[in-house]
């Protein structure tokens, strides 16, 4: 399974609780948003991220400063 097929899904009762999850999937996974929080896709209020891809090994890719 690829970096690309893990997806994460936050569920919760108010727009609040589910920013709250969203940020802290995102802080202790490396993870990005993708679906903001909504409540337009059913019942309660949804977010979605992803993993951050993994930086280039041995700096490559990387802007030198």
């Amino acid at each position: 399974m690829g970096v690309s097929d893990v997806s994460y899904m936050i569920r919760a009762g108010s727009e609040q609780a589910c920013r709250l999850e969203l940020d802290r999937i995102c802080e202790l996974l490396g993870a990005v948003p993708t679906i903001l929080p909504t409540d337009r896709h059913g019942a309660g209020w949804i977010a979605r991220a992803v993993p951050t891809p993994k930086a280039p090994a041995g700096g490559e890719g990387l802007a030198e400063r």
